[in-house]
């Protein structure tokens, strides 16, 4: 309850939340909401301007841009989302027993993040394009299989500050199970870091999946999805501008959101960093206060 007091006080952590949750809705209700079929086709319309139809316009091929804006939330966040909680499931499960049990697990979860950590994330997405062929779905798998390591080993090392806390030795000596001791003693601690990692590691998500839509990698035509808009448009980009704002606002906006909801969250949970932020902008208010002669 205190964390999430501290989150409400901070009034941009506020406000990247319900840009989350609003764009979390629109792409869940998107085909209720969306005004226009997203791969409706009309050539009569062709890079037609914004009107009361078409509050965006329309693309090249005369479709709705507002209509592929709100369609490319799906596989832009929530599918990424979706990937996201599979990583952090995976990584949760092993980073809990590694830090807790340690010992020969521990010493194989690390050896295996190490060789996992040891590939560049974009070029193993690249080697499975590669070897299974170009498609969104092929590049959430290399995702999960990537990003699992990563969160593997930062919760671990979060587990092995409360592994040895006396709460966790009494409740072994009484005979508590160890899957008990997890669940009700040390995941309740290490939420907080699993979001923070989490919330991080969603707005950088965001941005690869849409750079490999945009080389043509993701997700394929006529489905809708910001790189991908980019991509169509980026022929047109000096003579027809606009045709990117859209998408390229979107994926801005929602990886701020998301970046700025995870400072929050590290903020709330260590005062330091509310104190040493609230000392620089003192220091910056002073400074702009003081006259020279």
């Amino acid at each position: 309850m205190r964390l999430l007091g501290r989150i409400a006080q901070d009034k941009l952590a506020v406000a990247s939340l319900i840009i989350i949750m609003l764009v979390l809705g629109v792409g869940a209700l998107a085909p209720y909401i969306s005004p226009h079929p997203p791969d409706q086709v009309d050539m009569n319309l062709r890079y037609a301007g914004a009107s009361w139809s078409y509050w965006l316009g329309n693309d090249h091929l005369g479709r709705c841009i507002l209509s592929r804006v709100i369609y490319g939330i799906r596989p832009s966040v929530l599918w990424v989302m979706g990937a996201l909680s599979v990583s952090v499931a995976l990584g949760a499960l092993l980073g809990l027993a590694a830090g807790y049990f340690r010992g020969k697990l521990d010493a194989i979860v690390m050896r295996l993040c190490d060789v996992m950590l040891s590939f560049p994330v974009y070029v193993m997405t690249l080697a499975m394009v590669g070897i299974m062929g170009v498609g969104l779905t092929n590049i959430l798998l290399a995702f999960v299989l990537m990003k699992w390591a990563w969160f593997a080993r930062i919760i671990r090392t979060s587990v092995m500050q409360y592994a040895d806390a006396d709460y966790v030795k009494y409740s072994k000596a009484t005979g508590m199970s160890h899957v008990r001791i997890l669940y009700k003693h040390i995941l309740p601690v290490t939420l907080p870091d699993i979001a923070v990692v989490a919330s991080s590691a969603m707005g950088s998500m965001i941005l690869q999946i849409s750079g490999f839509s945009f080389l043509g990698l993701g997700i394929q035509a006529p489905h809708a999805e910001w790189g991908m808009m980019l991509n169509e448009a980026r022929g047109v980009m000096f003579t027809k501008p606009e045709l990117m704002l859209a998408p390229g606002l979107a994926i801005i906006a929602v990886a701020m959101a998301f970046n700025f909801f995870s400072d929050a969250i590290q903020v709330a949970l260590d005062p330091k960093l509310a104190s040493s932020r609230q000392a620089r902008m003192g220091v910056r208010i002073a400074a702009k206060e003081v006259t020279y002669p």
